[in-house]
């Protein structure tokens, strides 16, 4: 229902967007994007179906532009398989920041990493600090020996965006920066979701942290707001997720944000801490 409601969303939006206000057909479409990723990620943990190419297939088509599916879910899984979150040696979701390469960075960098850490910026800098990390490292991959895997995973990806960009040209009439913009805002909308995720902490658990949000954020994000349970659990489909996490208790120690309004007040304005990872500081022990 979630995939074809998304879907049926964007081709209903793309469709009428040159009929809307410019910035109301951005933000809308944003807001598409964004649970397009939610929807990608579900098929990433094997849903809605359990066949892993009937997924893919279902989530395959990039309409956030910036990334392969099957890069998407490599990288992901890594992320679930790491035995030590955050850490930026080992961890491909980290936002933080390794001591000797904090060292070597340019004050103005260092500066915009630390923006980075307040929620104005995750929103504003965020997505071009994301996408451009990640391209970075896909373009050093290509020319350091991984070249096949590259091409294998970005050469269906250019495929559909050609594609999809003949659609929002030729039958839309759509201006391609609008489009540009909404997936831009839909990458910040995401990032919201994982702002708080995850922290250094000294052990696994206490590394990762729920957010009780409300209706419109808990269906934006299929559930993993409550990411300490996702974590736990990662197989469990976003509805199950649901109903799991208000049977439970809350765990001893358990970091819980009172939704994203607690988030914003805490932190649009001030990092929530230091892009430097503490335990790589101090030698990555923990």
């Amino acid at each position: 229902m979630v995939v074809g409601a998304v879907h049926g969303a964007w081709i209903a939006l793309t469709l009428s967007a040159a009929a809307l206000p410019w910035w109301l057909a951005a933000a809308a479409l944003a807001v598409v994007l964004a649970w397009h990723n939610s929807v990608q990620h579900e098929a990433v943990h094997g849903h809605p179906t359990s066949s892993e190419r009937v997924n893919a297939a279902i989530a395959a088509l990039p309409l956030g532009l910036w990334m392969p599916f099957a890069s998407y879910r490599r990288l992901h899984l890594e992320h679930h398989r790491c035995a030590l979150l955050t850490d930026p040696a080992r961890d491909t979701e980290s936002f933080y920041v390794a001591p000797a390469r904090w060292r070597a960075l340019p004050a103005p960098v260092a500066a915009l990493l630390t923006f980075n850490n307040c929620l104005l910026g995750r929103l504003t800098v965020g997505p071009l600090l994301a996408v451009g990390r990640y391209w970075f490292a896909e373009a050093r991959a290509a020319t350091t020996g991984d070249r096949d895997r590259v091409l294998r995973e970005w050469g269906p990806h250019l495929a559909l965006v050609a594609g999809l960009l003949a659609w929002l040209s030729l039958v839309c009439a759509l201006p391609l920066w609008l489009y540009a913009m909404a997936a831009y805002g839909g990458l910040a909308l995401t990032l919201i979701r994982s702002f708080a995720e995850h922290r250094p902490a000294g052990g696994q658990e206490a590394r990762t942290a729920t957010v009780e949000a409300s209706l419109f954020w808990r269906l934006l994000f299929l559930g993993n707001n409550y990411h300490v349970l996702h974590h736990r659990r990662p197989a469990l489909p976003w509805y199950r997720l649901i109903r799991t996490y208000r049977r439970q208790r809350r765990g001893r120690g358990d970091i819980v944000f009172d939704g994203y309004s607690d988030l914003f007040r805490r932190y649009i304005l001030r990092p929530k801490d230091s892009p430097l990872h503490p335990s790589a500081a101090a030698g990555g022990a923990d």
